[in-house]
């Protein structure tokens, strides 16, 4: 099981980084009271592979001392388990700007500091943890995609990493896909809803896949698309985007969005990238 303690300063982005690692198949605690650390940890284990990434975060919110969170770490490694810190940091301007934005209050503000004393109290009790931290993530002047492209280095592979695409056909009679992040209109092509045999079936079947294709502007349509794809998708990864959503229109959703779909998603599968197709109005009308 792989256990990650996230810590660092209030305002520097620990919250987005569990965000972030949730994509990557974490399963993020916010604000772990530290003594429950090695309790929580064989919850994890007795659900036998349930629980495989466990990200745990912890900072001054909990009120306890980090020596507490040291003496749990250590009977995290007296149980056989292994962990890793992952401190999320950031300048004092950059910590106080963000909070001059929010208009939030620091944990430590209820001691009677100033923001920029809180911040610098804040900064010295967490050095301990920042020393020993196997991971330091700066957030100053990080956009949100920088930082998931670290954390994707970090905990998902690296270069190995590749965009999970959806492929999703639908009708526009029945609107467009909220969910969609490129949409692509097929009712230029032939129409098997005009032919008696083909107007009950769906593009999943091969009659109508051909029909669909038989003039060859599909195909040229997939030709012209997996060249667009092909420029887009390195751009979505170098940027951090962790999954895209393809939807491919048609009147009513069952005919030619369906075959087309069905193409790009083999398409994509070919190419490596973790592949779904889904057919939201295929068994409408």
């Amino acid at each position: 099981m792989d256990i990650l303690i996230i810590s660092g300063l209030s305002g520097a982005g620990k919250s987005r980084v569990a965000a972030a690692l949730e994509d990557l198949d974490f399963y993020c605690v916010d604000n772990m009271p530290v003594t429950l650390i090695p309790k929580f940890a064989e919850l994890c284990v007795a659900t036998r592979g349930r629980y495989e990434r466990v990200a745990l975060v912890t900072d001054v919110r909990s009120r306890e001392s980090f020596d507490e969170l040291f003496e749990s770490l250590d009977e995290l490694s007296a149980l056989g388990l292994e962990y890793k810190i992952l401190y999320v940091d950031a300048t004092l301007d950059t910590i106080v700007k963000r909070y001059k934005e929010t208009r939030r209050r620091h944990p430590l503000s209820a001691e009677g500091l100033s923001l920029v004393e809180a911040v610098q109290r804040e900064m010295k009790m967490l050095e301990p943890v920042r020393r020993r931290a196997d991971y330091v993530i700066d957030t100053t002047g990080l956009t949100l995609g920088r930082l998931q492209r670290n954390l994707l280095r970090i905990f998902g592979g690296g270069g190995d990493y590749k965009i999970k695409v959806t492929v999703m056909s639908f009708g526009y009679k029945y609107g467009i896909p909220i969910e969609a992040d490129i949409v692509f209109d097929v009712r230029f092509l032939p129409n098997p809803f005009y032919v008696a045999e083909l107007q009950n079936k769906t593009g999943q079947a091969k009659d109508v896949a051909d029909y669909v294709f038989k003039n060859g502007q599909a195909e040229e349509f997939l030709r012209r698309f997996e060249g667009l794809l092909e420029y887009l998708l390195p751009n979505y990864e170098e940027e951090g985007k962790l999954s895209l959503t393809v939807c491919i229109g048609c009147t009513g959703g069952r005919h030619r969005s369906v075959a087309v779909s069905e193409a790009i998603a083999k398409m994509f599968s070919e190419k490596g990238y973790a592949t779904e197709c889904i057919h939201r109005d295929v068994d409408k009308g």
